[in-house]
């Protein structure tokens, strides 16, 4: 497996994240980073009352796609979202992809945390995914940055 994580201290609330994270046209402010694709849209396959178990359907600017299922949903602490259904080249690479967003309140504002896990598929995946992962650090960091600027 491989992982990576970034924190950054918002200075909007942890609420505000999650009401983001259901506007499905806002997933598209995720630019992504040098190889990782930005969002081109999102849309609910399903969603739940609850929201676990809610899947969204991703289309990636260079073509690729996913399936995000949330898997926890527990405002305004934390955010789990399991990807699966790669969609080429990354599906040689890994079998599925589990991100968690924890937030906690500081004096300054919300310290969020974004965490990955690449699952690997094969010794190709072993190989690749550190760097992989290594990138969509970078690109979760940009996006947090650019979350908390966001009006």
């Amino acid at each position: 497996m491989a992982y990576t994580k970034c924190t950054r201290i918002l200075e909007q609330p942890a609420e505000r994240i999650f009401a983001r994270m259901l506007e499905l046209e806002s997933w598209s402010s995720f630019r992504g980073y040098g190889p990782i694709p930005g969002i081109r849209a999102a849309r609910f396959l399903e969603r739940t009352p609850e929201l676990v178990g809610s899947r969204i359907a991703v289309e990636n600017l260079d073509g690729s796609r996913h399936v995000e299922r949330i898997a926890v949903w527990r405002e305004p602490h934390a955010i789990e979202m399991h990807m699966s259904e790669l969609s080429p080249p990354l599906s040689r690479l890994a079998t599925h992809i589990v991100e968690t967003w924890r937030f906690e309140p500081t004096p300054e504002g919300t310290r969020a945390t974004r965490a990955f896990e690449l699952h690997p598929r094969g010794l190709a995946g072993r190989l690749m995914l550190p760097l992989i992962a290594f990138l969509l650090g970078r690109a979760a960091a940009r996006h947090l940055r650019e979350l908390d600027a966001a009006p």
